[in-house]
């Protein structure tokens, strides 16, 4: 019945065979049950059945190109002909003339990947009123919480684009991050009828509990509470299909996957002129030592990460998207996390961040400047109390701990010690662990960031090795 090119998992198989006939269907499984593959068999389903010619697969930026570089690659079949194409607001010349192109071409499936921040500028909508124009196509939202503000551009412009897509995806991990009053806008993408709610303050009057508070002169409506949510439950039962990992029980105890960050026109700066000036080094002989390779290879690590230490000792803070990156991939999350970090100032940084988004007693740090007090407190109050996050230095925290309350781990930034990186994965993967294990890569595309991450998954010690050749290997990308 299905075209598969990669082999679903049970729960997989169950999503697809749920929704691949329906014109809206919610995929709301958490991150690292493989969403994203189940969505590219139903367009497969829909492409070959004739209901589509065309796809729209709108992501956030950090997310929307490892549709291009990997899901697609991954689990789309060679035997189906298709061609993808990726929204750029400012193309070079090549790349404008291939998306004029794709306005025009009808021969073969066309997959065009969007990021959702695009929406909120009328440049996309311009170029998406041509692209879909005479064609029947699915339009799909991954991680459709960016939405979820319904007074929000970007929302206006999607719901407005979904009444002409014949068929309708979401996908997210945890479709509530604040408040079930999330679901509206989300939901409305689909359909509004499938709620029932035409309007979100006739839907907030039915699933929120509100007093009207003053201050001084002013009054304000005050959310205090929520109602009827197992009423809202059994309605999202109809078009959604909700999987945890824990639900997955066929899935490897284990899972990898990467988070794409986007550089900064700052750190673009400072990361070339570094590599610059490490191909020099490398290609200067004989007398280049590992230590000096190494030293390289930090200091454009720092830069990645938004900071940078120079020669004298000074730390330089350089403007960054990662921490943003982490939000992101928390809010896609579900139960405690684990965030590992090679250097101090950044493990400073996320608990800073954390503290403020999340509050005060929803993160706890481990690494140098913990006390012994402190380190124990720490593991007590993640292990069996609130504290949702654990931010530590593997080199730290990496050994013999254990940490079975999460089975979500972020890798904010890697060192180069294969043996660290298997002592801190193994915090929560161990006795205790009943579940499979997210272990998820902050990584910068065409930098070392990618280079050492799939160098420590592929359990090469990059420590213990001579790198001479292999970073000029990664600098010439």
């Amino acid at each position: 019945m299905f075209n598969y090119k990669t082999e679903p998992y049970a729960h997989q198989h169950e999503a697809l065979l749920r929704s691949h006939d329906k014109k809206n269907y919610a995929y709301f499984m958490e991150m690292g049950c493989g969403k994203s593959k189940v969505l590219l068999d139903n367009v497969v389903w829909l492409y070959e059945n004739e209901k589509i010619d065309t796809a729209i697969i709108v992501a956030p930026k950090g997310v929307y190109r490892n549709w291009e570089t990997s899901e697609i690659p991954i689990h789309f079949p060679e035997a189906v002909e298709h061609e993808v194409y990726v929204w750029n607001p400012n193309p070079n010349k090549t790349a404008a003339k291939r998306l004029s192109s794709a306005v025009q071409e009808r021969s073969v499936l066309r997959i065009l990947l969007v990021n959702v921040e695009g929406f909120a500028t009328p440049k996309v909508q311009k170029y998406l009123d041509l692209f879909t124009q005479g064609s029947t196509f699915l339009l799909a939202i991954d991680e459709s919480t960016t939405i979820k503000n319904p007074k929000a551009k970007r929302t206006a412009a999607l719901l407005k684009l979904g009444k002409n897509a014949a068929y309708r995806r979401i996908l997210t991990g945890s479709p509530v991050t604040k408040s079930p009053l999330d679901l509206y806008a989300q939901c409305a993408f689909l359909d509004p009828a499938l709620l029932g709610f035409q309007s979100y303050w006739s839907f907030q009057n039915r699933y929120a509990m509100v007093r009207t508070q003053r201050m001084g002169s002013h009054s304000f409506q005050q959310i205090v509470g929520y109602r009827n949510l197992s009423e809202l439950t059994d309605k999202l039962a109809g078009f959604s299909y909700r999987v945890t990992k824990e639900d997955a029980l066929d899935l490897p105890p284990k899972i990898y996957t990467t988070r794409e960050v986007v550089l900064t026109d700052e750190q673009c700066r400072h990361y070339n002129s570094l590599k610059s000036a490490a191909i020099a080094l490398l290609e200067d002989g004989e007398l280049v030592t590992a230590s000096e390779v190494m030293t390289k290879l930090l200091r454009m690590q720092q830069v990645l990460c938004g900071h940078l230490k120079t020669d004298d000792g000074e730390l330089v803070e350089i403007k960054s998207n990662r921490l943003q990156a982490m939000l992101d991939t928390v809010e896609e999350m579900t139960g405690k996390v684990i965030i590992w970090s090679r250097f101090r100032y950044d493990i400073k940084a996320i608990v800073a961040t954390l503290a403020k988004v999340h509050g005060s007693g929803s993160v706890v740090s481990y690494f140098g400047d913990t006390t012994d007090e402190q380190r124990q407190d720490a593991i007590t109050s993640f292990q069996h109390g609130e504290a949702r996050f654990f931010v530590g230095n593997p080199q730290t925290a990496g050994y013999g701990l254990t940490l079975t309350a999460a089975n979500n781990v972020i890798y904010y930034a890697n060192d180069y010690n294969l043996e660290t990186r298997m002592q801190s994965e193994d915090r929560c993967h161990r006795i205790g662990q009943k579940k499979s294990v997210l272990y998820v890569d902050l990584v910068v595309p065409g930098t070392v960031d990618i280079n050492i991450a799939k160098s420590l998954q592929g359990k090469i010690n990059l420590a213990g090795a001579t790198l001479g050749e292999e970073v000029k290997k990664w600098l010439q990308v």
